[in-house]
């Protein structure tokens, strides 16, 4: 029998998936299987119940685009070494294929699933799909990996011609009918989500959300991506993060509307394509320096004296700082899965820099809130902020959280959207209300706050937390010289 099981992991779509079109230049009889894993789901508190969620959505989807084609994805619940060998003595297929993951545990995973497979005189192919250069593929003159952003672009841009163009969709296919789950439930998985996701699973919504991006926004993306209040950003990071767009159809049709552009709407598409790049990037990192997974990128800040105040955790994880912006952004995190991603930078500033606290801890908390949850660039960007990582801002960049609220949301606009008590703070004082607050009972009962009760004070002061970050960082570096 010539069957090839296709197995999804991180690619729930049909168009322009590599694995699903390299099986069929080779056969007709196809199986796409997708697996519930025991290994992560009951295994690893490293995930969201947002991203669960989004992604049963898109798997919902994927059923039903198979069975246009005349094809069945056949989901199974286990782990994964134990469903495969199963799903392959079931079908007598000859061969395994899927794209490659550039997590460690990803990794690990698959190579034990392909010694097992191979021990079974099973192929096993693997192929690159997540990215538009594999992390072996951009590399300096000396054959290493880049460990600066900059030069990075550079030798990605020279090589843009080289990004394949999308693949059309398979058109048809023929699956043997073998027991299937149904999509399960949340409920179903033992998980809960009682917020309202900003984003909807499926390449349908993918590639619409992406349609709408290019004829609406990616030319001013540049001049709006860094205000929350504006609807400036792709909203595609869920989308790359379960495969139900592709990377490649993203940087083609980005291209052809950049041969279109002039001036700032080219600088707008420009912007936009550096931050697949800094994908790209990411996973580059995480696939050569794994350490990253469980520690600091830079081996002098691996023993920062943090504080870790758990009520200061606590605080920060329930927008109830007394900074307004940052309290906004956590509440949109929490109530939507999803955060803009200047703010994410704020807040993670704010955790490391102003409370002190490990950024080992809040991008875990990130992951587990996350509807776009990625190792790649959430460990990246928690890096960055923290000053820790590859190519990090440094130590003494250190954001103020009051002037960048002033800075990207000038109205407080979106301030008012997620702390909703202080709907009636005038604009100019919407930034930092304990200021005028606590000097005066009677603006507290004329806008309807009570400090310390509706809001809270300030937890820190931002001057003297910012010296004492300065002293620690400065400490680490000395001790490491």
């Amino acid at each position: 029998m010539n069957r090839i099981i296709v197995w999804h992991r991180r690619d729930l779509r049909i168009y322009d998936n590599t694995a699903l079109n390299a099986a069929r230049k080779v056969t007709k009889e196809i199986l796409p299987l997708f697996i519930f894993a025991d290994d992560i789901l009951k295994e690893r508190d490293d995930f969201s119940p947002a991203c669960v969620k989004f992604m049963c959505e898109s798997l919902s989807e994927l059923c039903e685009s198979y069975r246009r084609i005349g094809g069945k994805l056949i989901l199974r619940k286990g782990k994964f070494v134990e469903v495969i060998k199963q799903v392959v003595k079931e079908t007598e297929a000859r061969a395994v294929y899927f794209n490659e993951d550039y997590e460690p545990a990803a990794k690990e995973r698959d190579k034990k699933v392909t010694e097992e497979l191979r021990k079974m005189g099973v192929e096993v192919k693997a192929f690159k799909d997540q990215v538009c250069f594999s992390p072996k593929e951009i590399l300096t003159q000396q054959g290493r990996p880049y460990t600066v952003f900059t030069p990075y672009k550079k030798n990605w841009l020279s090589q843009i011609d080289k990004v394949p163009s999308p693949n059309d969709s398979v058109r048809d296919i023929v699956t043997p009918d073998i027991f299937s789950i149904s999509v399960p439930t949340l409920s179903e998985l033992g998980l809960t989500f009682e917020g309202n996701l900003l984003v909807k699973g499926g390449e349908r919504h993918g590639r619409a959300q992406f349609q709408h991006f290019l004829e609406n926004k990616i030319r001013y993306y540049k001049e709006k991506r860094d205000f929350p209040s504006d609807d400036g950003t792709s909203l595609l990071s869920a989308h790359l993060r379960f495969g139900t767009i592709s990377v490649r159809e993203i940087i083609d049709k980005s291209r052809k509307e950049l041969d279109k552009a002039e001036g700032k709407e080219r600088d707008g598409i420009e912007t936009f394509i550096s931050e697949i790049i800094w994908r790209d990037f990411y996973f580059q990192i995480l696939d050569h320096f794994p350490h990253v997974e469980k520690e600091s990128f830079k081996p002098e800040y691996r023993a920062l004296s943090w504080e870790n105040r758990e009520d200061y955790f606590e605080a920060w994880k329930n927008g109830r700082t007394g900074f307004p912006i940052v309290d906004a952004a956590m509440r949109q995190l929490n109530q939507t899965g999803w955060m803009h991603n200047r703010l994410r930078m704020i807040v993670a500033s704010f955790l490391t820099k102003d409370l002190l606290i490990d950024w080992r801890w809040g991008e875990k908390y990130f992951m587990q809130k996350l509807v776009d949850g990625d190792m790649a660039a959430n460990n990246g960007g928690w890096q960055w902020s923290a000053s820790t990582g590859t190519d990090a801002q440094p130590y003494f960049r250190i954001f103020n959280p009051i002037s960048q609220s002033k800075k990207f949301d000038a109205e407080g606009k979106f301030i008012k959207k997620f702390v909703p008590e202080l709907k009636n703070i005038p604009e100019k004082y919407i930034h930092n209300p304990a200021e005028i607050l606590q000097s005066s009972p009677l603006l507290q009962s004329e806008w309807g706050v009570r400090l310390g009760i509706d809001y809270p004070f300030p937890i820190v002061n931002h001057e003297q937390q910012r010296e004492k970050a300065l002293k620690m960082f400065k400490k680490a570096a000395e001790q490491k010289i």
